[in-house]
Formats: C-alpha cells, structure tokens, sequence
C-alpha cells in the first residue's frame, strides 16, 4: 500500500489516465450515472421500502434526510463496481441501499456532534427534529442496515460492513480528539479521512468486487480505488470549506473553522505561511468560531494552501485511477475514471 503521507506529497504526475485531470469536461453526475441510472432507480426504491417503520417520528425524520438529495456517490459506487465485473443479480441494490443507510446514519450523528444547522442547503434534521430524534433515527437506520445486510446470505459481506462501520465510528472519534489541537500534523489528519471518510468508499467498491467472485488482486484494486477517492472528495471538501459558494455548497463558510478542525489547509497554512498568519490560524483552531475567518482566508490565500490541497487531492485521485487500471474496458469503468476527475474539479 503507498504511504499516505507519500501519496499526498509525491503522486504521481503522470500515467495511462493522467489526461483525465488534464482540462476534460467536467461530465455532470447525471451524465455519470447513466450506465447505472435504472439500477439508482430500484436502489431509491429499496430506500424508500426498507426506510418504512410504525412509529412515525422515524418516518418523518429518516424520509427527510434521505429526501433532501446529496450525490449519492457510495450507492452508485456498488453499483459501478458490480457492473465492471459483469455482476447480473440484484443484491447489488440491496446493497447500496445498505451503504446509503450507514451513510446517512453517520450524517444524522455528525451534525448533533458539530451542532450543525445547514446541510445541502436545508435545516439540517437536529436542527428540525431535535438532537435527541436525530440520534435515535441514526440508530434506527444503523440497525436497518444490518437487517439487510443479513438477508444478502454472505458472511464476508457482512463483515466487510460490519468492520467499515466501527472504522468510521474510530474516525468520528478521532476527529473529535483532534478538534481545536492546532499541533495536528498531515499523517494525523489523514488518517481521520481514511477512516471517518474513505472506509465507506472502499468497502461499496468492495462489495460489488466480492459480490462478482473477482480474484483477491482485483478486490485489492477496486478497494484502493475507493479509499483514495474518498480520500480525494474530503480534500476537495477542506477546499471547499474555505472557499466554496453557500448556495452551491449547502453549508456555512468556515463551518470546520467554527468547530476547531483543522484540516489541510489550515496544517498548511501554518507551515508555510508567514509567523503572524500561522499564528493568527493556530488561535483560530484552538478558539473556535468564526471572528478569525477573515484574517484565516488571508493566511491562506497567501500560503497558496487551497491550490496545494487540491493538488494533493488531484494526487489521490491519480493512485485511484492506477488502481482499477486491470478492469476490462466498460462504460463502468469510464464512469470510475470520470468520477476521478469530477472529484478533484467540482465546485460544490
């Protein structure tokens, strides 16, 4: 496995798909998803049945996260792996719905836990229905998830999930050890995205590999695929943070710098900026809030830390691509290499 600390500085600056972050179109995530667009189809269905409960605060709660969009990248990534391999049964879409369900159990915690108020442009559901409500229903769809999982028969499958899902609780923990420490260095931070983010990605790339019978090598590749996609999203997401649009984003400006994260462009900011920017960023972490965002951007528009975030994200992306380079051609895999570079060009 490439160092993650390495993959960040010293990625590769070309191979067989460099040109996919060479100025391509930048393909929109409907135009990605149309190899798969009938099989995100049944999945929304899957979602919409399994999602059903008696009691109907679950209902109201878990149909309003679910409702209010998102890209739908981990489904749609069972799916893509499934394809490439040629996988012709339906569990497939069991599956993704299974994904989607941790998925968004793990949103439902993570905005009680940051006492977030915006997510996609909408109230987020603690904000709506109460931090108690939200916590309970994540609980609910955690244990809908394993329901279903269950029913899929295969005992690997099962512990593929079973392990990703105590990996991101790792990692939500972790972040939270490392909120307002500004002495957070590159390794610590990436390993909070391998494991709070990344684990999801590479276990739905996974799953279609198992789901398929593909060789071990073939397995490998697909997870590694997942993990530095994953790894790519959340970098483009610390970018973004800092200088993304609200109404394309779905949230706050600064949201990580209120909460004390400190995320790549800050650890970078501080390292390479000047003694009175590091300083001003290193106070900001440890306090918190949002009175030091301006005196934030300037630190890090003069360390150029954005640009270099989105070239180590740029640089996951690349080890991503080199991983699945032995699938046999397929609009599945074009798809995988598209989303590769829609993860490090996107502006929301």
């Amino acid at each position: 496995m490439v160092d993650s600390s390495q993959s960040l500085l010293d990625g590769p600056e070309s191979g067989p798909y460099h040109a996919a972050f060479a100025g391509n179109h930048l393909l929109s995530l409907e135009a990605l998803y149309a190899p798969i667009a009938a099989d995100m189809r049944a999945v929304d269905a899957v979602i919409r049945e399994r999602l059903h409960s008696d009691v109907v605060l679950i209902r109201q709660v878990a149909e309003y996260i679910i409702g209010a969009g998102g890209k739908r990248l981990r489904p749609a990534l069972v799916l893509f792996s499934a394809g490439a391999l040629g996988y012709r049964g339906s569990d497939h879409r069991e599956l993704a719905a299974v994904v989607e369900f941790i998925h968004t159990a793990t949103l439902l915690h993570d905005d009680v836990v940051d006492e977030s108020d915006l997510r996609r442009g909408n109230q987020t559901a603690n904000a709506l229905f109460g931090n108690a409500a939200s916590v309970l229903v994540g609980d609910f769809l955690y244990s809908r998830a394993f329901q279903m999982m269950v029913s899929v028969g295969s005992m690997r499958i099962q512990q593929v999930l079973a392990d990703a899902t105590n990996t991101i609780a790792e990692g939500e923990v972790l972040q939270l050890l490392n909120c307002h420490n500004a002495d957070v260095d590159v390794p610590q931070y990436l390993r909070v995205i391998r494991y709070k983010t990344a684990k999801l990605f590479e276990a739905a790339m996974r799953l279609g590999a198992i789901l398929s019978g593909a060789p071990a090598d073939i397995e490998e590749g697909l997870a590694r695929y997942g993990m530095h996609l994953g790894t790519a999203f959340q970098l483009v997401d610390d970018v973004l943070d800092y200088s993304g649009e609200e109404e394309a984003t779905g949230k706050h400006l600064g949201d990580d710098l209120a909460e004390g994260k400190p995320t790549l462009p800050l650890i970078h900011a501080m390292k390479h900026g000047s003694a009175e920017h590091a300083a001003c960023v290193r106070h900001a972490i440890e306090a918190g809030g949002r009175d030091a965002l301006p005196g934030v951007l300037a630190a890090i528009r003069a360390s150029g830390a954005l640009d270099e975030t989105r070239r180590h994200a740029e640089a996951e992306a690349r080890l991503a691509l080199e991983a699945i380079a032995p699938l046999p051609p397929s609009t599945f895999r074009d798809s995988l290499v598209q989303l590769a570079s829609f993860a490090v060009a996107r502006d929301f």
